[in-house]
């Protein structure tokens, strides 16, 4: 069983910004491609970012791309999501999630078997 913990959400105003953090108790994690999903209220679970396992690789949903970036410390267990110029429409439940198997179209959320229980980002307008 892998555990993932989610922590740093808050409400910040538009323009901030937050870093939001994934731990994971799982030995394996530095082989694990992991990513960041995000709900907000009323709609469906959408896909963020993701990394490779050894960090070299990242991919970014449109809707974020330049304004977020995800790293890992794999010495950590760690996995971050730096979001910088946050909008009202950041607003969502933000996930993390761990491929066991590196399966490919990383931004498909049946292809992650491990997920966090969510934190909590708002951002007032």
């Amino acid at each position: 069983q892998v555990q993932l913990v989610e922590s740093g959400g808050g409400l910040v105003q538009a323009g901030g910004s937050l870093r939001l953090s994934c731990t994971s108790s799982a030995r394996a994690f530095s082989v694990y491609t992991m990513a960041w999903f995000r709900q907000a209220p009323g709609k469906e679970r959408a896909f963020v970012a993701t990394i490779s396992s050894d960090g070299s690789s990242t991919y970014y949903a449109d809707a974020v791309k330049g304004r977020f970036t995800i790293s890992r410390d794999n010495a950590q267990n760690i996995m971050y999501l730096q979001m910088s110029s946050l909008k009202p429409e950041d607003t969502a439940m933000y996930y993390c999630a761990a491929d066991l198997f590196g399966r490919p179209s990383q931004d498909q959320q049946s292809h992650y078997d491990y997920w966090g229980q969510g934190t909590q980002v708002t951002v007032s307008s």
